[in-house]
C-alpha cells in the first residue's frame, strides 16, 4: 500500500525540528522529519540546555521563552525524561540591575554579597529548567513516532525546494545548516563546548551573566554529572571538541570553584550554535507550496523551542484551513 503523503515535511531533527513535529502531531497533522543525523547526534544533543533566553534576538523572545518555561515546568512535574527544575544563581562581574525576565521567575531573589564567588558584583537566585538533552530528544522522537510520524535520517537535502517532493509544506528547522540550505549567509556557526565531570556535590546551577556569547563560566548539575562551560568560537563549523578549549573551561571553572579541579573528567561535548542577527520564523508563500522558517536561535534554541513550535503550528494550521 502506498504511504499517505504527509501534510508537512520538517527539515532537521534537533530540538526545534522535533518540538515542532510534536506540536503538529498533537494537532493531527501528518508529519515527516528528514535529517542527516538522528536526534542523538545533532548539535542539540550536545547542549547544556539551561533555560536562558538572552542569547537570541526577536520581538517575541519573551513570549516564546515564557511559553517554553511553562511547558518545561509541567514536564518536570510529570517526570518527563531529561527535564528537571533546578535552583541556582546567575551572576555578573559588573554591578548591573537584575534583568526583567528573571524577576518573575519562581524562586527569584537578589543575592547578598557573601553569596557570590570572588570577582562577581551582582547576582540573583531563581529556579530554571535544565534539560539532559539525549534522553529528552529520544522522548520527543518517541512522541512523534507514536501517532505515526515518519522520521528519516541519513540523507541531506540539497535545497529547500527538494523537500516539496515529500510535502507541499516544508518547515525549515535546519539550524546552522540553513546557511547553505536556504542559502542564508547571515547564519554564522559558533562552536560551543562543555566538559562533563563527576559531580563533586553541586546541587545548584551557577551561570555567569554576559551580554554576548563568549568565554563564560557555568556549572549545570545533572545528577551524578556536572557540566562545565562554556565557550563560543565564532566561525567554527566543526563540532569536534578542541582539547585546549576544554582545558581552559576546566581552569576557569576551577578558579571559581576549586572543588572541581580534581574531579574525574567524563568527556567533552561540542556543538554548533546557529547564530543570526534575528531569529527567522516566518511563512514564505510559493503559491500552492509553502516554506515555514524556524531557525537562527543562537544559544537559545531549547529555551524558545515550545513557543516557536506553537507559532509554526499556527501557521501550518492556517495553511491547511483549520
Amino acid at each position: 500500500m502506498a504511504q499517505i503523503r504527509p501534510h508537512a515535511l520538517i527539515i532537521g531533527a534537533g530540538v526545534s525540528g522535533l518540538t515542532t513535529a510534536v506540536r503538529l502531531a498533537e494537532e493531527n497533522v501528518r508529519v515527516r522529519v528528514r535529517a542527516e543525523k538522528d536526534p542523538g547526534h545533532t548539535n542539540s544533543a550536545a547542549a547544556g540546555a539551561i533555560w536562558d533566553p538572552i542569547y537570541a534576538n526577536h520581538p517575541k523572545v519573551g513570549a516564546w521563552a515564557a511559553r517554553s518555561y511553562e511547558v518545561f515546568r509541567r514536564m518536570a512535574e510529570e517526570d518527563f525524561p531529561g527535564v528537571r527544575l533546578v535552583d541556582g544563581v546567575e551572576a555578573s562581574r559588573e554591578p548591573i540591575t537584575s534583568p526583567d525576565w528573571a524577576r518573575g521567575l519562581p524562586g527569584f531573589r537578589e543575592c547578598t554579597p557573601d553569596e557570590l564567588p570572588a570577582g562577581f558584583a551582582h547576582g540573583w537566585h531563581y529556579t530554571a529548567p535544565i534539560i539532559d538533552m539525549p534522553p529528552y530528544l529520544a522522548a520527543l522522537e518517541a512522541m512523534v513516532r507514536a501517532p505515526g510520524g515518519d522520521l528519516r535520517f541519513g540523507s541531506r537535502l540539497s535545497s529547500l525546494e527538494e523537500g516539496f517532493a515529500d510535502a507541499d509544506i516544508v518547515i525549515n528547522c535546519s539550524g546552522a545548516g540553513a546557511r547553505e540550505l536556504v542559502p542564508d549567509p547571515e547564519v554564522r556557526p559558533i562552536r560551543g563546548q562543555l566538559v562533563a565531570i563527576d559531580n563533586p556535590g553541586h546541587a545548584e546551577f551557577f551561570a555567569e551573566h554576559t551580554v554576548e556569547l563568549g568565554e563564560m563560566i557555568y556549572l549545570l548539575p545533572q545528577g551524578d554529572t556536572l557540566l562545565l562551560g562554556g565557550s563560543a568560537e565564532e566561525g567554527i563549523a566543526d563540532p569536534e571538541p578542541d582539547p585546549r578549549v576544554a582545558d581552559e573551561i576546566v581552569k576557569r571553572c576551577g578558579d571559581i570553584f576549586p572543588e572541581i579541579r580534581n574531579a574525574p573528567i567524563l568527556g567533552n561535548r561540542g556543538g554548533i550554535r546557529p547564530s543570526r542577527s534575528m531569529i527567522r520564523l516566518e511563512h514564505e508563500d510559493r503559491g500552492d507550496r509553502h516554506i515555514v522558517h524556524n531557525y537562527g536561535h543562537s544559544g537559545a534554541g531549547v529555551s524558545l523551542s515550545w513557543g516557536c513550535a506553537d507559532d509554526v503550528t499556527a501557521i501550518v494550521l492556517g495553511l491547511l484551513g483549520r
